[in-house]
């Protein structure tokens, strides 16, 4: 039973992060820009490619034809939350990514967004 509780500690102490990351096809150059606010979700992220499931069609495509090994995959920003005050972590994320959108311009023959 120790050992339960000890893993239910564990578990309450373990961080959870926001942030934005890139997914690049190091064959084309071309990137997904994207964020969540617990970054432990880029794991279902990559099975929905895996299992041929992601709403990006054109990415699920490229990913389909070149393969998992053809495609990097980087945090870029973890967000950094105020400690003290009023915090809109949710509002924060999206200008977070915003700002790598408008960075990156990962459109047309760039990237993967419209």
């Amino acid at each position: 039973m120790d050992q339960k509780k000890e893993l239910k500690e564990m578990y309450k102490d373990m961080k959870i992060e926001a942030g934005v990351f890139t997914i690049t096809n190091t064959q084309t150059g071309k990137v997904f820009v994207g964020s969540f606010n617990n970054l432990k979700r880029l794991n279902g992220f990559q099975f929905m490619l895996k299992t041929n499931t992601h709403t990006n069609k054109e990415l699920q495509a490229d990913y389909n034809t070149f393969g998992q090994d053809a495609f990097e995959v980087k945090i870029v920003e973890y967000l950094k939350k105020k400690e003290e005050g009023y915090f809109d972590a949710k509002r924060e994320l999206e200008k977070l990514e915003q700002k790598w959108l408008d960075t990156l311009k990962p459109f047309g023959e760039r990237g993967y967004h419209s």
